[in-house]
């Protein structure tokens, strides 16, 4: 599909997966930017634009981007073997939990599933694990997140403005970030009202506001203001990746000496074709490695180009051998709902007595 995208919606793709103004009429200041930058659109266009690529599914939403782990619960990564006589039931079994967001089979000689849990309570983990136990007969293996290195799900496409670099996120009102964990019942509806994107419209955050009774310029603030605490990771397009070409998904994991972790983190993470990017326990016996590093490619060549590249960062902190790493690339997604936080956030909100303090 994305063979077929016109150069303004390259241009929108590449320019806005971050950075999208927050303001009440967006798409004037965010055209203002593309015309400066040799895209000639104004704002009407650009809104309908955005509407079309998402129609056309060139986008999985237009919005703000929730970071579920700064809203309140737990997520994990766990790994597990589903025999092959037994993998669609194994598979049926595990996706019937809504706790199970993600679910990918993965190339990989024993651990050939992967799924995401997400919990409102982190205690819960254990009890989702040793129910899927019981119900499958299969030993589940966790691998929280120990460190986070980077997680920029960024998919940029040839054409303008290719090192997507326009930033409008200083725009709209001056706020301050507090230091509060929970949220407010406010805040909690202003969440579970954006979760899946804002209204595209000339006027979204309006339309937002509308919806919830508020003003918008105390909508315009709080978004904001999460964008600044880490709430939200970014405000714009999320595009799908797959419809843009990016149908090589490969997990590459490492066993990196103890000792440099903290410094290979930061350098695998500079790299930008690397998405994700974490640190997580090994398990004796049969998972021997604890660093993650998810890269995305075109075709299969450049995702090996882009493994090497990884690879080949890795050697200027140790002598990397074969058994050192290894590449498991998604065969087939099981289960992709993503991650509702609406139990996590429900969790983690104040009664308005002690949102009053």
């Amino acid at each position: 599909m994305s063979e077929d995208l016109a150069r303004v919606d390259r241009a929108i793709v590449n320019a806005f997966q971050g950075g999208f103004p927050v303001v009440e009429r967006p798409f004037e200041p965010a055209a203002d930017a593309l015309r400066d930058r040799g895209v000639e659109v104004d704002a009407d266009e650009l809104f309908a634009h955005v509407r079309d690529l998402d129609e056309d599914g060139v986008l999985t939403r237009f919005g703000a981007l929730i970071n579920a782990e700064e809203i309140g619960g737990a997520a994990t990564l766990v790994a597990m073997h589903a025999p092959e006589d037994r993998f669609d039931e194994v598979a049926d079994l595990v996706n019937d939990y809504d706790a199970v967001a993600h679910n990918y089979e993965r190339e990989h000689p024993h651990l050939n599933m992967w799924f995401v849990v997400s919990v409102a309570d982190a205690d819960a983990v254990a009890d989702v694990l040793a129910a899927i136990e019981a119900d499958t007969g299969q030993e589940t293996y966790n691998l929280p997140k120990q460190q986070e290195f980077r997680v920029e799900a960024k998919f940029l496409l040839d054409g303008p403005i290719p090192e997507g670099d326009v930033d409008l996120s200083a725009l709209g009102p001056e706020v301050t970030p507090t230091e509060r964990s929970s949220l407010t019942p406010r805040e909690l509806d202003l969440v579970l009202e954006i979760q899946d994107g804002l209204p595209i419209s000339p006027t979204p955050y309006r339309d937002v506001a509308d919806a919830l009774d508020e003003d918008v310029d105390w909508v315009l603030s709080t978004i904001k203001r999460f964008d600044a605490e880490g709430k939200v990771r970014r405000v714009g397009v999320i595009p799908n990746h797959y419809a843009l070409g990016y149908t090589e998904n490969g997990m590459t994991v490492w066993d990196v000496p103890d000792e440099v972790v903290d410094e290979v983190g930061p350098a695998i993470a500079s790299l930008d074709f690397v998405t994700h990017c974490y640190e997580r326990p090994r398990h004796e016996g049969v998972w021997p490695y604890n660093f993650f590093a998810m890269t995305h490619g075109r075709t299969e060549e450049e995702s090996e180009r882009r493994v090497a590249q990884v690879r080949d960062r890795m050697a200027e902190f140790w002598d990397v051998t074969d058994d050192d790493w290894d590449t498991l690339f998604s065969t087939r997604i099981l289960k992709k709902t993503g991650i509702r936080i609406d139990e996590r956030a429900a969790a983690n909100t104040a009664s308005p007595e002690e949102a009053d303090d």
